[in-house]
């Protein structure tokens, strides 16, 4: 028998706590009551890691090793290990169970009983209550400390502060750092400065080097801009100055596809919670002096400048460095694309000189539109598009060889069902046999007529995308004259719904 141990625990603190070996030793203590025997290489463990998500690096590799059918049966100590959503309890285990992989758990064992399945799924809902009403807790708990004034918001003090080491959220323990402070203190008034900006702030502490918050020599406008915003200095700790939201777009084609960050959106400030008093750097005007300059210069950002039109603006990237391209307007009214390699060391944030030519933008505009229109004239294309938008582009005749497989295996479980009952009143297997039996034959019933749903729905969708392919032509068509006679608004509209990012190496 080929087993496997799957073992989690939540935060690093139970993960410090050795629950993780607890769990271990139970669960080995059961193989040795079996008499299994257990490979090393089968133990996934999951430490610190929340079970609300499947986003955990131990229940990745076991589900890659399912696929190679490596074990037979996958110990757990209580079904709320695997995971607390019921949704993704089900889901885990149905991959189990159709790679042919039973799932114990120790601390109460299941079988295909209904009885035993409903009393899963009610553990499975009261895990995903518990989780909640912990987080629940935790967020009106951590809201009472913060307006009390017993909690910091944030576990990394700002530039110009140290905390306690031994209390690192305890607001008695804050202390200003003097020779940081007295960074912040010149920022603002170096920033304050008629005909001062951000970039000459960070060039000026560059020249003198300083260095910045993360060690660099290289200060970022983002890190003396978030200085300059941060009402911390002036001697009062906030909380909620910010809330997050999901990514709306990519940040760029030439990144790679990873884990996707929040993005903080600012509240309004008769929203903040006021937590502590600590030593102040600035003085209140100077905070408001900074905020709203900082407000005014927004207006004379360089992204706001529409003096020339660009149709990919904020589209180009560079394919040698991988890093954006700006339009920039030069003598004789001539327009490029320019790398932002090519500018100033401090806008490269320490990044080597790009050689990358400059991109002429009527040309490319043009290229890339001519691109456009010809792809909107090509209704193949159109309808292969539309066919993997909507889950795939299957033909016909695996349909129907797939309905027609489906048909047969449900009228095999039909026969066998009519057998077993006629076996069972002919007196040749008794009544628990039979139930057994039967009730084995159901769940394979149940599960083909799912599977049946489903592709019926799979074959509805296929008619509803043929139906749609079939009217691409007369689209194309239709919009040819459109196209030919767009205006610049009207291109701009389409290259932002249509191109992600265009991508620029060498010729």
């Amino acid at each position: 028998m080929r087993v496997a141990l799957y073992v989690r625990v939540s935060t690093t603190r139970q993960a410090q706590d050795q629950t993780i070996a607890q769990q271990l030793e139970r669960l080995q203590q059961h193989l040795q009551a079996q008499n299994w025997t257990l490979e090393e290489a089968n133990i996934f463990r999951d430490d610190g890691y929340s079970g609300a998500s499947l986003k955990r690096p131990g229940l990745d590799r076991l589900r890659d090793r399912l696929k190679t059918a490596a074990f037979d049966v996958l110990l757990i100590t209580a079904p709320d290990r695997l995971a607390r959503n019921y949704v993704h309890q089900v889901l885990l285990l149905e991959e189990l169970q159709q790679n042919g992989c039973r799932v114990e758990f120790l601390e109460r064992p299941m079988s295909q009983d209904p009885h035993d399945q409903l009393l899963l799924q009610i553990r499975g809902a009261v895990a995903e209550y518990e989780r909640n009403l912990i987080c629940e807790r935790r967020r009106r708990g951590r809201l009472a400390k913060l307006q009390a004034g017993t909690l910091l918001p944030w576990t990394r003090a700002p530039y110009g502060y140290r905390l306690d080491p031994e209390r690192p959220r305890d607001p008695a323990g804050v202390r200003l750092d003097a020779a940081e402070a007295a960074v912040v203190a010149e920022i603002y008034a170096w920033y304050l400065q008629p005909g001062h900006s951000l970039y000459s702030v960070a060039r000026r502490l560059q020249a003198l080097g300083h260095p910045s918050p993360s060690g660099q020599a290289v200060w970022g406008l983002a890190t003396v801009r978030g200085i300059l915003l941060n009402p911390t200095y002036t001697g009062q700790v906030y909380a909620g100055r910010t809330r997050s939201r999901p990514p709306r777009i990519r940040r760029s084609a030439t990144h790679p596809m990873g884990r996707s960050h929040d993005s903080l959106v600012p509240v309004p400030e008769e929203d903040w919670i006021p937590v502590a008093a600590v030593p102040a750097v600035i003085t209140v005007e100077q905070y408001a002096q900074a905020k709203a300059k900082l407000a005014q210069n927004r207006s004379f950002a360089t992204r706001n400048n529409k003096a020339h039109t660009y149709l990919l603006r904020a589209l180009v990237s560079c394919g040698h460095c991988l890093s954006a391209c700006q339009g920039r307007g030069l003598p004789h009214e001539k327009r490029y694309y320019l790398c932002s390699g090519k500018v100033r060391a401090l806008q490269r944030r320490g990044k080597e000189y790009c050689h990358s030519r400059y991109l002429p933008a009527e040309q490319l505009d043009e290229l890339v539109w001519r691109d456009l229109v010809e792809l909107m004239q090509q209704p193949a294309i159109l309808a292969q598009a539309l066919a993997r938008a909507h889950g795939g582009d299957w033909l016909p005749q695996e349909l129907q060889a797939r309905r027609e497989t489906l048909r047969k295996g449900q009228q095999q479980i039909e026969q066998q069902l009519d057998r077993l009952t006629a076996a069972y009143l002919g007196n040749v297997i008794p009544l628990p046999e039979y139930q057994r039996r039967r009730a084995e034959l159901e769940c394979r019933q149940t599960a083909l007529a799912q599977q049946a749903r489903q592709l019926q729905e799979h074959v509805q969708q296929q008619t509803h995308v043929a139906q749609l392919t079939g009217s691409l032509s007369e689209f194309c068509q239709r919009t040819q004259t459109g196209l030919a006679n767009a205006t610049f608004a009207q291109r701009r509209q389409l290259v932002e719904l249509l191109i992600d990012r265009v991508v620029v190496t060498g010729d």
